[in-house]
């Protein structure tokens, strides 16, 4: 990223879209309303946005069925919808400084990593999953003699993702791309904060050369998402976000058509570090940029330090070191590392869990406060919490902020036993130099990921899944394994 570009005077000459995109057009809900988007980093109205409902649902799900019963996206030859994605990816790539800006400005992301990663990732995902699309074969089984049986992958059909507000480009990159891969047409419903990048990548998707009606978003709060998760001519629900919210998606469906829905939620992800880490210094460092990094509002954030307790001075005090150097600051400078809090009303929770923190008897070691006031930004500083028990509530329930709780442990069985007293099972990370070791506890960890001696690793790379267990959802994004929840298996039978 060049750090020479004004991106205040960029964020002044960015053209916001005001619109949807339903069938290949623009137009506002169909009740005319719109609503306020607030830049984070401001406290300022930035956008004005069609604030959807049921009727503009019906007309994207509408787009979407006649699209897909068309099969002009659907019977598009494996090469041409190849070279549709990763022009998209192409396109993504060139507006890189225009959608980070938007996720910035919407989101209170630095915009390095809005550039550098968020942007980034989508645009890995688009190419990564159109190469992927001709590669695919479908399966001749092993029958009996006189039998020819066949196992083939048909996309499901509608496909609808709902994604969160904290990263924004990046996760429309683990949702769409594989749905489209597979030869479904899509709806998706972007957080109605963070739906300027979604709204701008539809219009590109045409550019590309994917047809009208094959990828539709509409814009809006909970209305819209209730709509969707009881749509009845929606095949298939992608969604990443909260628990509480996934857990009402999972009802729609039941009470609707039974679509299959895909959950990626919450997390409290242990975070292990042994003593006999293969640099202490540099764990610790990490430690601290997992629970810190993009304001502690990522899913698989390291809120959970779990540390040995003959090394957990020294690992403090380089934590409490990183913590107190990342000064919150405006999310469009380039030196930027921590951004402000997403919303006003994520502000209060996380300030409501540093009072419960408080309050259940833990010690604050650093941070606490909500800072920069003047700027009618959300910001708060970078926040330890020491001497934390593992049954407090701020050591169970996702705070999405920087906030990090350090817990001790002094043997193994001890980490372990922490580790996976959760209600949650997302992401993990062991830190220590015994390799046996670390084949040991990444098998007994119940989470969908284990990263040892690094954090969070993986969610960079596309070719590895990532999703959860227990109630941090069922499902995975990335890799092949993604293709799986967006087609149908058919088994052909047939008698010589």
């Amino acid at each position: 990223m060049n750090a020479q570009i004004d991106w205040h005077a960029r964020s002044q000459a960015l053209k916001m879209p005001t619109e949807i995109v339903i069938d290949g057009k623009r137009s506002a809900a169909q009740s005319g309303k719109t609503y306020e988007v607030v830049s984070p980093g401001t406290g300022r109205v930035v956008a004005k946005l069609p604030d959807c409902g049921p009727a503009d649902v019906d007309r994207a799900v509408a787009a979407a069925r006649k699209s897909f019963e068309a099969g002009v996206w659907a019977n598009l030859a494996p090469r041409d919808r190849k070279k549709c994605l990763k022009k998209l990816a192409e396109l993504i790539d060139a507006h890189r400084d225009e959608l980070a800006l938007m996720d910035s400005v919407t989101m209170g992301m630095p915009i390095s990593i809005a550039s550098g990663y968020c942007v980034q990732w989508a645009v890995n995902c688009f190419e990564w999953y159109g190469e992927a699309i001709d590669k695919l074969y479908d399966e001749v089984a092993p029958t009996e003699r006189g039998v020819f049986a066949t196992i083939t992958r048909e996309p499901v059909g509608v496909v609808a993702a709902v994604l969160p507000w904290n990263w924004p480009t990046g996760l429309l990159g683990w949702k769409v791309p594989p749905a489209l891969a597979t030869g479904n047409s899509v709806v998706l419903k972007p957080d109605e904060q963070t739906s300027l990048s979604a709204l701008r990548i539809a219009e590109l998707a045409l550019e590309a050369g994917i047809p009208p009606g094959v990828f539709n978003v509409v814009t809006g709060g909970p209305a819209v998402g209730e709509a969707i998760g009881r749509h009845v001519d929606i095949d298939v629900v992608g969604f990443t976000g909260s628990t509480e919210v996934g857990k009402l998606f999972l009802k729609y469906s039941a009470e609707s058509n039974m679509k299959p829905v895909w959950v990626e939620c919450g997390g409290k992800s242990p975070n292990i570090l042994f003593a006999d880490a293969p640099n202490l210094q540099e764990a610790a460092q990490e430690s601290a940029l997992a629970i810190f990094l993009n304001t502690g509002q990522i899913c698989a954030a390291g809120s959970r330090l779990i540390v040995e307790e003959s090394v957990k001075e020294q690992v403090m005090e380089v934590i409490a070191a990183v913590g107190k150097s990342l000064k919150p600051s405006d999310p469009l400078k380039a030196e930027t590392m921590l951004g402000p809090i997403a919303k006003a009303s994520q502000l209060e929770r996380v300030m409501s869990y540093i009072a419960i923190g408080r309050k259940e008897g833990a010690q604050l070691r650093i941070g606490g406060a909500r800072v920069n006031e003047a700027s009618g930004g959300y910001f708060v500083e970078p926040t330890v919490f020491d001497r934390v028990d593992n049954t407090m509530r701020i050591a169970q329930e996702e705070i999405f902020g920087p906030v990090l709780s350090t817990i001790t442990f002094k043997t193994a069985e001890e980490a372990i036993a922490l580790a996976n007293k959760s209600t949650y099972g997302l992401a993990s990370a062991i830190w220590t130099r015994d390799l046996s070791k670390a084949h040991k506890l990444a098998r007994a960890i119940r989470a969908g990921s284990v990263c040892v001696n690094c954090y969070a690793a993986d969610a960079h790379d596309v070719t590895v899944p990532f999703g959860g267990y227990k109630q941090s959802g069922f499902g995975r994004d990335k890799s092949l394994h993604a293709l799986d929840k967006y087609v149908q298996l058919k088994t052909t039978w047939m008698k010589l």
